[in-house]
């Protein structure tokens, strides 16, 4: 296939769709980290510039977070277990971290960012495989606090492409909110995560003038549309079958599946 063609990858992408929304809906995952190194495999197929690859992975990865977390916020919210108390508090420091983390992302190469990604990814399945959680010893900070912590969430996030649930759900339970809670705004806190990160990885994508047609900034339109096209249909299939499966398995499937792809992915690009 012809190089920046990607009339001929929209059926990839809803491919791409159709397997991120399973695994989210038996695993439970926001699925940014499934998503990244996966559009990076793709991006790297159509050969599309390299030190523009993993820019253009999170960019996209982001912006369809925001679609999915509309859904799941909406749930959460009808379901009253949303603290909107802390998301008020912690959301001006999330989204200047965010954008924050998108201009400081547009400065370094693809390289530097898939080592910041596989870094995290391996943070994250060691938290998994020794289930780690930090102690209920804290009350709840006060809003000086929560914006500060928010700043630090909303940077990793954009640096990796995720909703921030893996970080923002264990400090949450530190600070004795129950766990239904956690979940719930945790829900919430994702959206201007997602919302702040579209918009930066867009206005830093703008000004360059080497990326694929029908990209919006860092967001491939393409990718963009099979992600969340192909994540509606098969969330609810993965949810089912997730409730035949023993969670400690889904875990270990969780784990091996981000060590491959985070791997391999920094791999293809050192």
């Amino acid at each position: 296939m012809e190089a920046f063609s990607p009339e001929w990858w929209w059926l990839a992408y809803l491919v791409l769709g159709l397997v991120v929304g399973f695994l989210a809906g038996l695993l439970g995952i926001g699925g940014g980290v499934v998503i990244v190194p996966l559009l990076v495999f793709l991006f790297t197929a159509q050969r599309f510039p390299e030190d523009r690859i993993v820019h253009l992975a999170l960019g996209t990865s982001l912006t369809s977070i925001v679609f999915t977390n509309l859904s799941s916020l909406h749930a959460h919210h009808l379901r009253n277990v949303v603290r909107w108390d802390i998301v008020r508090a912690i959301a001006p420091g999330i989204i200047l971290g965010t954008l924050l983390g998108t201009v400081f992302a547009d400065r370094l190469s693809s390289r530097y960012l898939a080592v910041i990604f596989t870094i995290f990814v391996l943070f994250a399945s060691v938290q998994l495989l020794l289930d780690w959680k930090l102690k209920p010893s804290r009350q709840l900070p006060g809003k000086a606090t929560l914006s500060a912590v928010g700043l630090g969430i909303g940077g990793v996030s954009s640096l990796v492409g995720v909703g921030g649930g893996i970080v923002t759900i264990p400090l949450l339970t530190m600070w004795n909110v129950p766990l239904i809670n956690c979940i719930g705004t945790s829900a919430a806190i994702g959206l201007p995560i997602s919302f702040a990160g579209a918009a930066g990885y867009v206005v830093t994508g703008l000004d360059k003038t080497h990326l694929p047609p029908l990209s919006l900034g860092y967001v491939y339109l393409p990718a963009l549309v099979g992600l969340v096209v192909g994540s509606f249909v098969t969330v609810p299939f993965g949810a089912r079958v997730a409730h035949g499966m023993p969670a400690p398995i889904l875990k270990r499937i969780f784990v091996i599946i981000l060590l491959i792809l985070a791997s391999r992915m920094l791999y293809s690009l050192l």
